[in-house]
């Protein structure tokens, strides 16, 4: 239609180029499909905005038959499209396998996300990064390219000396058998252990006449966890061994919880084998010129062409920082996935300096990969009583809180009833897809750049822009194509409603926000689409009558349309890592 709009205007005014004609979709509150954008064709029209869009108007509707009508708002032509045409179109997703689903592209990227700290349990912080991640992986899938899903595991460093100090001191070889407690949440307890001491032992030395400074720097426990960090630098046997001891323990709890979040990843990197990597890239960079040297003998990459401070890449004493890591292993994940177009970082906001500067460093090092890498930027989920603390103890347990959601659904499911004939499995089952459902949706229908206050009670309401509101819309579809199943395709001649051509008209949109939401990286797009679909559903299905249509055209085509939006739901739920049930 762009195409033959565009070719006929071209026949109306031959001095018309191509980016003078612009057209778009017709916004929901005007009448219309297609929108010409009138006011850059002023200065061929000759006219005023309204007398070029009427003229244009009844022009394209005398030179194209399934134009049926048009309207003018100021400068904007709205174009009404014949029924028979989207009827057409409707025949075509029909007809069309995997309707939605790019074709394979040349292209392959690298997916990071959750990377989490092996000195405590997840959170939900870590619930909008790893549902973040794993959708933007599914819809760079659904848009035809190569997927790699990746984390890089922190499990090194002061803060993960700091748990095994605690126990070492504290824990009386207890182990996660012993307690009873995953071990995720065993290793967070001294986690939390170590900064209650810690804070003790402040708390004395400030008594006997230290400055605050001086009292964090010196207390004892802080340097026991330092020459702790040491002996492990240094490889020492009982130090290393505790590490893998309680580092396994940690990895046993985490694969529960993403279980639990069905998220996986086809690749784990973990810093203790990252974090040298880097240095010699660094000594090619400082060959090439492309880095420098100070007196002091530190690297350091010239960013003033940015206009951002310059970046250290290794210390005076030779030796790395976290940038000098992070460039190691994006090298290092390019290698071992050679296809590799771009690599996507899910990470909080408070990382977006830090990743503007990385992929700057790596183009300056001449990788061209670079090119396509991208910080897939989110802001924090907040909650009513304020930011979370870990060292304190009191961030929102992710376990907990998804347990939480699916205890939630089943109190509301017992409540409405229609569980007759499931069994104890199956209503668990139920419970889980809905809870998760509802957590999952909640943290995504936001625009992942915004911070967002989280509500579990609004996350499994079954009215509104929810999850279970999508899945009941589901499995009301479930319980109709049980009833009568749908045949072949349409008659193009059969009469149609204004609420069947909305749902027709959205569906022929959904390729076109497939593409979107992989460019722009947001499974929010995902969602909203999702949600404007059963809503258009609901709305023909509160309007029409299936069963009792005479008409068999008629009946058919209500029930073809019922196919195509369960296969459609399912299709972008699946993208956001959702189930729906077949009954609810």
């Amino acid at each position: 239609m762009q195409e033959l709009i565009g070719n006929k205007l071209k026949e109306l005014y031959p001095e018309l180029t191509e980016n003078l004609i612009q057209i778009q979709k017709t916004r929901a509150e005007f009448e219309g499909d297609m929108t010409l954008v009138v006011f850059p064709l002023l200065r061929v029209t000759k006219k005023n905005p309204v007398e070029s869009g009427n003229f244009i108007g009844e022009f394209l509707q005398k030179e194209i038959p399934m134009i049926t009508g048009f309207n003018v708002v100021k400068g904007f032509l709205n174009l009404e499209i014949d029924s028979q045409y989207w009827l057409e179109q409707f025949n075509s997703i029909l007809e069309t396998k995997s309707y939605g689903q790019h074709t394979a592209t040349d292209k392959a990227y690298i997916v990071e996300y959750s990377s989490p700290n092996t000195n405590k349990p997840l959170h939900l912080g870590h619930l909008r990064n790893n549902f973040l991640g794993y959708s933007v992986a599914e819809i760079l899938k659904a848009n035809g390219h190569e997927v790699v899903k990746t984390q890089i595991i922190n499990d090194r460093g002061i803060h993960i000396c700091k748990s095994m100090l605690a126990w070492e001191k504290l824990g009386n070889g207890e182990t996660p058998n012993s307690s009873g407690l995953k071990g995720d949440k065993l290793v967070g307890k001294y986690y939390v252990a170590f900064d209650k001491q810690y804070k003790e032992e402040i708390a004395e030395l400030l008594e006997a006449g230290k400055t605050k400074e001086e009292a964090e720097k010196q207390a004892p426990i802080l340097i026991e966890a330092q020459e702790m960090l040491m002996k492990w630098e240094k490889n020492d046997p009982e130090t290393i061994e505790l590490w893998k001891t309680m580092n396994g323990w940690v990895y046993e709890g985490f694969a529960v919880t993403y279980n639990t979040m069905g998220v996986d990843f086809d690749k784990l990197y973990y810093e203790s084998d990252t974090y040298i990597l880097g240095k010699d890239i660094v000594e090619e960079g400082l060959q090439k010129k492309v880095l420098y040297k100070k007196e002091d003998g530190s690297v350091w990459c010239d960013l003033s062409d940015e206009k951002m401070d310059d970046k250290l890449l290794l210390r005076g004493d030779g030796t790395s920082v976290y940038m000098t890591q992070d460039v190691g292993t994006a090298v290092e994940r390019f290698k071992d996935y050679p296809k590799t177009t771009g690599m996507i970082y899910t990470v909080g906001n408070e990382q977006d300096h830090h990743f503007k500067v990385l992929f700057v460093i790596l183009k300056k090092l001449g990788y061209s990969f670079a090119n396509e890498c991208s910080h897939l930027s989110y802001g924090m989920v907040n909650l009513p009583t304020g930011r979370m603390k870990s060292r304190e103890g009191t961030v929102v347990d992710a376990d907990e809180l998804m347990q939480d959601v699916v205890d939630d659904a089943k109190a509301i499911a017992e409540e409405r009833g229609h569980l007759e004939g499931m069994s104890e499995e199956q209503r668990n089952s139920l419970y889980k897809t809905i809870g998760m459902g509802g957590l999952k949706y909640y943290l995504l229908k936001v625009d992942p750049r915004k911070s967002m206050m989280f509500n579990p009670e609004e996350s499994i309401d079954l009215n509104g822009n929810t999850g279970p509101f999508i899945q009941y819309t589901y499995a009301r579809t479930q319980s109709i194509l049980r009833k009568q199943s749908a045949k072949g395709t349409i008659e193009i001649e059969t009469e149609v409603e204004k609420s069947e051509l909305d749902i027709i008209k959205h569906l022929a949109g959904l390729p076109e926000m497939i593409t979107e939401a992989g460019k722009n990286q947001s499974p929010a797009l995902v969602s909203n689409y999702t949600y404007e679909l059963v809503k258009l559903y609901n709305s023909f299905y509160q309007s029409v009558s299936i069963f009792k249509e005479e008409d068999d055209k008629k009946q058919n085509l209500r029930l073809l349309l019922t196919q195509q939006v369960s296969e459609t739901v399912e299709f972008t739920m699946s993208l956001l890592g959702i189930s729906v049930p077949e009954k609810m």
